[in-house]
Formats: C-alpha cells, sequence, structure tokens
C-alpha cells in the first residue's frame, strides 16, 4: 500500500506520533496492514497461535496481553525507528507467542512433556521469524521482541493467577505511559 495512505489512515509515524501527539496510532497502526500479504500471514499466525492461548487464558487476560502487547511493541518501534512508518499486528501476535511460553515456563513442573515440546517449538518459530525479520528489512523487529516480552510476563503473571490482571495492567499502563514521557526528549536529540 502507499505510505502516504497508510499514514493518512493512522499508521505509526514518529514525527506524527511522539511530536504531534497523535498517541492514538499506537492503537490504530495494530489494524492496518501494508497489503494482502501482511494481513493474511497475521491473521493466519493469529489463528494458530490464538487459539492455543484461548485455552490457556480468559477473555480478560488475553484481550489485555493482545492489546498491552501490540501498544508497546509499537512504542519499541517508535523508539528504534523514529522516522519510518509502521502498522501491523505483529508486536500484539508475538505477545499472545510470549504469553503462551510464559504460561508453559510457569507450569514447567506440572506440564512438563508438553512445556519441553512447546518451548522447542517455540524457539524454532521465534528463531525463523527473527532471521525473516532481520533479513526483510520492511520488517520491525523491534515490535516483535517488545511484544514478545511483555506478552511472556502477562502469561507468566496470568497463568500463575488471574488476580494479577489488574496488577499486570496497571504495571503495563505504567510503562506505557513513562515511554511516552520519554520518547519526546529523545526525538528532539535524535531528529535534531
Amino acid at each position: 500500500m502507499n505510505i502516504e495512505v497508510l499514514v493518512d489512515m493512522g499508521a505509526l509515524f514518529g514525527p506524527f506520533t511522539v511530536q504531534q501527539d497523535e498517541w492514538w496510532r499506537l492503537f490504530t497502526a495494530m489494524f492496518l496492514h501494508g497489503g494482502m500479504t501482511h494481513i493474511l500471514m497475521n491473521m493466519f499466525s493469529l489463528y494458530l497461535v490464538g487459539r492455543a492461548a484461548e485455552m490457556y487464558f480468559d477473555t480478560k487476560s488475553y484481550i489485555s496481553i493482545y492489546l498491552l502487547s501490540g501498544l508497546i511493541g509499537g512504542l519499541a518501534s517508535l523508539y528504534m525507528h523514529p522516522e519510518s512508518v509502521g502498522v501491523g499486528a505483529s508486536g500484539a501476535i508475538f505477545g499472545i507467542f510470549g504469553a503462551l511460553a510464559g504460561f508453559f515456563l510457569a507450569h514447567k513442573d506440572q506440564i512438563a512433556t508438553q512445556s519441553r515440546a512447546f518451548m522447542k517449538d517455540f524457539a524454532i518459530i521465534i528463531g525463523i521469524n527473527l532471521v525473516l525479520g532481520f533479513s526483510i528489512p520492511a520488517v520491525d523487529v523491534s515490535a516483535h521482541v517488545g511484544g514478545l516480552v511483555i506478552g511472556l510476563l502477562g502469561g507468566f503473571l496470568l497463568s500463575k493467577s488471574r488476580h494479577f490482571l489488574l496488577l499486570y495492567n496497571s504495571a503495563m499502563i505504567l510503562v506505557i505511559m513513562a515511554i511516552v514521557f520519554y520518547l519526546p526528549s529523545q526525538y528532539a536529540q535524535v531528529l535534531f
């Protein structure tokens, strides 16, 4: 798709998002894609990993992990690529991958066989994605890694107890606020 059209529709673009306080782009960019292949790959990935995550997490936990991973993945992208245009749900989808890894890490003693098998498959999938991400310039690995880490934390915490949902949401909102507060000064140094 045309980059200008994506920006007009709400894509992440540092000068608008950070410097013009259009923070809503963090949310809208998760629902925009650069073309049919991009959206089909994300939908297929979400179908595969999302179905598994739905077995282990309740709806509120799933939605929190998805949205917070996507938002913080977007912030990681803005930090690493101040002048790039970013779209897609990859940070959120990697958050769901991370949540599953967090679940299996939290319960590795009780489900040792499944946990080892999942972690092996997980390592292969993440490895392939990182190789592809670093070899294809248009892929934003920073959003993937940001989402993965946030999902891993959420998956680990929320698989221990659903009562940690408020703690997880509050902590991630504080992280988002801290990054949003920090980015304008970082942009002032980088872009000027």
